[in-house]
């Protein structure tokens, strides 16, 4: 959390053009923003009253300025007590991309435009330290990843096939916004081009890069997953799609190989079952899904794959999820809106990964993999030559889901990235003829670990092998942990997304915030009552009564009333999670 009393002077230098540590200066009347280009003189200026940004020049930066190093500008953002600026105190390089430096942000410091709070009644003080909690919260999350002189928003291939006028661009004017985590928080930079220099791109996801060796060959092996900020959040507050047909925690993948000034890639993507649906939470383990009956879902449905097929050409559908059960309704749903599109650019395969791999069977992943290994081959990858010739270009997408897409998916998308991977280094010639990747040990110890898409705990080989016992202990921890995520602690992570990304916005002149909603009186009071009736039940079975017969009766009226009140509480389930505040219902259902 900020402190309100702030030193005196800031000027922040964007780190990748300095030479030198960058560092920030306040003064009580305005922030300075040096850039470091070499022989630049150019200084962005904020007011801290107005919030007006102009560029001026280092003579103006005041002598008594206190210096602080930092690393970069991620925006600005309004809360209850004025606007926020938001910069990165900390980074850490993840590696080289095609000879420009990739950076991950570490941490974050959010400074008031405002040198007190005074101004503020007590309520708002207290809505401007949730507000507060609720940015950090996001800030703190794990994945957020920038180049300032490089686009990590795009692939290769898209990159490849832009204009000139495209590559004269600022890296916020090209950005593909669907990837740019601080997009709202650079809503004062944009219509401004020329302080453009002064912020970059964040993109939310994983990246790893690693140098490989095969054959005596040290090719750079790499993976971006880039998680789109459009219908971001938690798991069982965000399922589907929206109006526009943005699917529910969309991630781009690829997979980057570097070999001798050769370069190959090859890009899938996930997302949420692209209809209307949703699945909140109840206290119930696994809350049954339900599907939108008032909603024309082919409207949105469409919307998704134009979209699809516009960015990446055709479209195969990997659904994973059960075809029993609760699951089974949105599989034949998937399945009919496919066949109702009618486009021939679509596919849809249904694998029922449960079934088919159930007693530990994952050689029957194989099953799927055969499925798609003329479709594969078919669409092929991104590949250009050390002359920087387009040899061939990826023609089609890979779209997996499970329910979460999560571990369903992770294991196949990687499986699908290691047979592009095993084609990739024949022909950049790092593989010889007949080579498998799978025999080559030193790098299949770098693909395991470094790959998060591996279920490794539970994969001893992509295909073979038995689950570990340390394997089944996680999965019952990360249960655990899912279950009381879902249920306790969702709503306020949700809200802080939305707050982050702006789909919700703070005005100050409003004194009321969602925040201050009221509980029903079932919230207060039936967890108490089934704590003491729960507690009392077993006073009286370690304390018995003088005969068996009066200790049972106390067991059994004690043991009633707490579980008829657990069972009050299971039915109003969802008055009694942790649901989101900022966001209207129509955009959680």
């Amino acid at each position: 959390m900020p402190n309100v009393r702030l030193p005196r002077a800031l000027i922040l230098y964007l780190p990748p053009l300095c030479p030198l540590s960058p560092h920030r200066h306040t003064t009580p009347e305005k922030f300075y923003i040096e850039a470091c280009d070499d022989g630049s003189n150019d200084v962005l200026s904020i007011d801290r009253v107005s919030t007006e940004m102009i560029l001026t020049v280092r003579k103006d930066i005041p002598p008594h300025a206190v210096t602080r190093p930092i690393c970069g500008i991620m925006g600005t953002i309004r809360l209850v007590a004025g606007t926020y600026l938001i910069v990165v105190t900390k980074k850490k390089k993840v590696g080289d991309l095609l000879g420009h430096a990739v950076w991950k942000a570490m941490d974050f410091d959010v400074i008031s435009y405002k040198k007190t709070v005074l101004h503020l009644t007590d309520n708002q003080m207290q809505d401007n330290k949730a507000f507060l909690s609720m940015i950090n919260s996001v800030l703190l999350t794990d994945g957020f990843y920038f180049a300032t002189d490089y686009d990590l928003t795009h692939t290769l291939q898209r990159l490849a096939n832009t204009s000139p006028e495209f590559q004269e661009m600022s890296l916020l004017e090209r950005a593909d916004q669907r990837f740019v985590w601080n997009g709202h928080l650079l809503r004062e930079f944009m219509p401004q081009p020329e302080l453009h220099r002064f912020a970059f791109p964040v993109v939310h996801g994983f990246i790893i890069m690693k140098s490989c060796c095969i054959n005596g060959k040290i090719f750079d092996w790499n993976i971006i997953s880039r998680r789109s900020c459009f219908r971001a959040g938690v798991r069982y507050y965000v399922r589907g799609i929206d109006s526009e047909g943005h699917a529910a925690n969309f991630v781009e993948t690829e997979q980057i190989v570097q070999y001798s000034g050769g370069k190959a890639s090859f890009v899938q993507t996930r997302g949420s079952i692209p209809f209307y649906w949703s699945q909140r939470p109840n206290l119930k383990y696994k809350p049954k899904p339900q599907i939108s009956k008032t909603i024309d879902h082919l409207d949105g449905f469409q919307r998704h794959f134009d979209s699809q097929i516009i960015i990446y050409g055709k479209q195969v559908i990997l659904n994973l999820i059960d075809q029993k059960g609760s699951e089974k309704q949105l599989e034949q749903a998937f399945d009919k809106m496919v066949s109702s599109l009618g486009n021939g650019m679509v596919k849809y395969i249904a694998f029922d990964f449960h079934k088919e791999c159930s007693r530990m069977r994952w050689h029957r992943l194989q099953i799927l993999v055969d499925m798609v290994t003329e479709m594969q081959d078919e669409y092929g990858y991104f590949l250009v030559d050390v002359d920087g010739n387009v040899l061939v270009q990826q023609e089609g997408m890979f779209r997996s889901n499970c329910m979460d897409c999560l571990d369903r998916t992770n294991v196949i998308q990687s499986l699908l990235a290691r047979r592009s991977l095993q084609s990739q280094l024949e022909r950049l010639g790092v593989l010889h003829m007949g080579q498998r990747i799978e025999d080559q040990s030193d790098f299949e110890k770098i693909y395991k670990n470094g790959d998060p898409q591996l279920k490794s705990a539970h994969f001893p080989t992509p295909l073979t092998g038995k689950r570990t016992q340390w394997g089944l202990v996680m999965d019952g921890w990360n249960s655990m942990i899912r279950y009381y995520k879902n249920n306790f602690s969702d709503g306020f992570r949700q809200d802080s997304i939305d707050l982050f990304l702006g789909n919700y916005s703070i005005d100050e002149a409003d004194m009321n915030t969602p925040l201050h909603e009221t509980k029903d009186w079932k919230f207060l009071t039936l967890p108490i009552i089934m704590v003491v009736a729960f507690s009392m039940c077993i006073i009286c079975l370690l304390m018995a009564g003088d005969t068996w017969t009066e200790t049972l009766a106390y067991v059994l009226f004690w043991g009633t009333a707490s579980f008829v009140t657990a069972g009050v509480i299971i039915f109003n389930g969802r008055e009694f999670v942790d649901a989101p505040k900022l966001v209207q219902k129509e955009k959680m259902d």
